[in-house]
């Protein structure tokens, strides 16, 4: 089995070259690698002492944020180097002041693996809801580096629950402990004898609450807004933008996903009274529709709405982040693409989010709430005892690592 990993390892990475032929984001991959190594030969001394934290992309990253502030408060003497698989993860967290490095993961053999650990000497690693990097993961537990798996989701379909699936389960049993979201996940994870795991939820919700604690305001957003009722819809793509623009007798703050200047455009076709928040003024309150055409100011503007639609949910990959939105007591509102989600599932049982097929449908959900004002604080109010209700899980990994004395002060 190991050698067909290392042949699947091989196989990727000469497609990922392949395509890079063409693709900017598989450009970004090959080329980010390049310079790995002497980055970190310049930016480590061998008497740091370095927290390695492993995350996919940027939903991961988000997860990673409470872990990462928690660490440099309680161990300052610490450095924290936070690696990336994808371009965009990586992308995102460059201007993120409390890491102290930040890299792109070398390609899953056994040299990079041996040379990136050897160079990197972590005293803890923690890896972030999945990925499971045979090489680095037993070239640490080769120096019995204690590693930690956080906010982990399990599913019956993973190779780890199939007859054939011994060398990925093998894997499992380097980790000092794994931290999952759910329950069917620990229960997944004892009928194969995995038993270094506990139920601890996700790191996200702690993410969004403190979002939420420092929120600051937009006074050009408190000026489009009045006092009328406004949908705040986020990540939005096409498909998504169509129906909402099939609504009426609402204002509507659109961030979409992608803000590059054709979308944008496609955007302005669909709304033609729209205004773009890069020029908007104090007159722009006189619209309807504000597009949001920059990065970063999302979690703040669910603030401002009555209702929330989540974009995504008429994608292949599905919706993007609720939390966000469910976390300042507002009804969320996304596609049909949202089953593989645990939170937006749990908040759809709750009464606090609806799932839509159609533009009939989001119109309906949206007459329902706005003409039903106990419906809509009843909505709101669920979201966010969800939310309150599921903090906590950043205190339990720090207490395990103090308990177990994986770092000194």
């Amino acid at each position: 089995m190991l050698f067909l990993y290392n042949l699947g390892i091989r196989l990727y990475f000469l497609g990922i070259k392949i395509v890079s032929l063409w693709n900017i984001k598989a450009q970004k991959w090959v080329n980010g690698r390049k310079h790995v190594f002497s980055h970190l030969k310049e930016n480590i001394d061998p008497s740091d002492k370095i927290i390695w934290i492993h995350c996919s992309s940027a939903g991961e990253f988000e997860q990673a944020k409470p872990i990462i502030e928690n660490l440099k408060i309680s161990y300052p003497g610490y450095k924290v180097l936070v690696s990336f698989f994808s371009p965009s993860g990586y992308e995102t967290a460059l201007n993120y002041k409390p890491a102290d490095l930040i890299t792109y993961l070398p390609l899953d053999t056994r040299e990079n693996a041996r040379d990136f650990i050897q160079l990197v000497h972590p005293e803890l690693i923690i890896f972030i809801k999945y990925e499971f990097w045979y090489h680095h993961l037993r070239a640490a537990a080769f120096r019995h580096t204690p590693l930690l798996l956080i906010s982990a989701v399990f599913r019956k379909e993973q190779v780890f629950f199939r007859w054939y699936g011994g060398f990925y389960k093998q894997i499992l049993y380097l980790f000092r402990h794994i931290f999952v979201q759910d329950n069917h996940s620990l229960e997944l994870l004892n009928d194969i004898g995995i038993f270094h795991c506990s139920l601890n939820g996700d790191t996200r919700f702690d993410r969004v609450r403190e979002i939420k604690e420092k929120f600051t305001a937009i006074p050009l957003i408190e000026k489009f807004i009045q006092n009328s009722p406004v949908l705040v819809a986020g990540s939005t793509w096409s498909d998504d933008e169509e129906i909402l623009s099939l609504c009426e007798n609402i204002k509507m703050i659109i961030a979409p996903h992608e803000i590059n200047e054709i979308h944008i455009q496609q955007i302005e076709n669909l709304f033609p009274d729209a205004v773009r928040y890069s020029s908007a003024d104090s007159t722009s309150k006189n619209t309807s529709v504000l597009i949001i055409d920059n990065v970063g100011m999302l979690s703040r503007l669910y603030y401002y709405a009555t209702i929330t639609y989540i974009g995504g949910g008429f994608t292949r990959d599905g919706i993007h982040n609720t939390l966000e939105a469910a976390v300042y007591g507002k009804p969320v509102i996304f596609g049909p693409n949202y089953k593989k989600y645990r939170e937006a599932k749990e908040l759809i049982e709750r009464g606090a989010a609806f799932s839509i097929e159609n533009a009939t449908e989001l119109k309906q959900i949206l007459n329902n709430l706005l003409n039903n004002r106990q419906l809509l604080q009843d909505a709101g109010n669920k979201a966010e005892d969800y939310i309150t209700g599921n903090t906590g899980a950043t205190k339990k990994v720090s207490q395990f690592i103090q308990a177990n004395r994986l770092l000194t002060r």
